[in-house]
């Protein structure tokens, strides 16, 4: 994802300048958890390239071992993907665009657009690695005028991973811990073309990409595959609005409670905190992720925040 300037409000994520409005270092918090993960186990259970966890024509590399950083449970976090600025007093997770820099000293999370393209990036892809439907035309997020990447085979998914990461690269050259793919749930916008088992597949090309740059991969959003996360390598959530629409429990469950929550109002942030307070990271963000000074600022969490109208 290079940047745009395309704005982008909402309950689901992203913004402008190549940032995404809501609805996604090694030196890590001290209390951040050190995980090794074996990248074999994303190799896949299944055979074709309908396969859940990578067909077999997926790229299959061998064995090896990555050491990769995990969010600390239940920490203050924000939210910074519509533009990095000072994170509040009491923050040690964050999350911000590609094109910044990390916050020093604190747990870095990288977004990334991952399976669909910008307004502004999709003359530069590939026309056959656009998804299209029988006539011909291109399937569009409408929310955000996006163009769904075609990840139907695997000769597909290799070369749409190749390009993303180079992004996740840039993430790692930067210093971040991790890597928020967005979109994970673009199958369900497909209209019918592509299936989980599509997004599943890339998913763990990404994440074993990640992983070999000792970056930890967030699944974000799709509640639906959060029990497949083994499989596609997924290391942590990030979710949003999970307390709105009472879904942080199958996070937590999937994830052991190493989840990062977005809220978008106040009834989700109250109902989030209500059940998961001080178990999982909660924060309340306006709709478009602002920086603080811009009309419409929200921040607000467990340890208060501020709010701007």
């Amino acid at each position: 994802m290079a940047p745009t300037g395309v704005v982008r409000t909402a309950g689901s994520r992203r913004i402008a300048d190549s940032r995404r409005a809501a609805g996604s270092r090694r030196a890590a918090g001290a209390s951040a958890v050190v995980l090794t993960v074996t990248l074999a186990v994303l190799a896949g259970c299944g055979s074709g390239a309908s396969d859940g966890a990578g067909g077999s024509g997926d790229r299959g590399a061998p064995s090896q071992r990555a050491v990769v950083r995990l969010p600390p449970r239940g920490a203050e976090f924000d939210y910074q993907i519509g533009g990095a600025y000072p994170p509040p007093k009491g923050v040690r997770i964050v999350s911000r665009d590609r094109s910044d820099s990390p916050a020093p000293g604190l747990y870095n999370i990288c977004y990334v657009n991952a399976f669909q393209a910008q307004p502004d990036e999709r003359s530069s892809w590939p026309a056959d690695l656009l998804l299209r439907d029988r006539h011909g035309r291109a399937v569009i997020d409408e929310d955000w005028n996006e163009v769904l990447l075609d990840l139907r085979t695997a000769a597909k998914r290799e070369r749409v991973a190749r390009r993303v990461d180079r992004w996740i690269d840039g993430c790692a050259k930067k210093g971040y811990d991790a890597v928020e793919p967005d979109n994970y749930d673009s199958y369900t916008r497909s209209r019918h073309l592509l299936t989980a088992a599509d997004a599943t597949a890339f998913m763990t090309l990404l994440s074993r990409h990640a992983h070999s740059r000792r970056l930890a991969v967030a699944q974000k959003n799709t509640a639906e595959l959060a029990g497949v996360r083994g499989r596609a390598g997924l290391d942590f959530a990030v979710a949003e609005e999970c307390g709105q629409y009472d879904e942080c429990g199958v996070y937590a469950k999937a994830f052991d409670d190493r989840v990062v929550d977005v809220e978008y109002t106040d009834s989700g942030l109250r109902a989030a905190l209500a059940r998961w307070g001080g178990r999982l990271s909660i924060v309340r963000r306006d709709r478009d992720v602002s920086t603080p000074g811009s009309k419409g600022y929200v921040r607000r969490s467990a340890g208060g925040g501020v709010r701007r109208p």
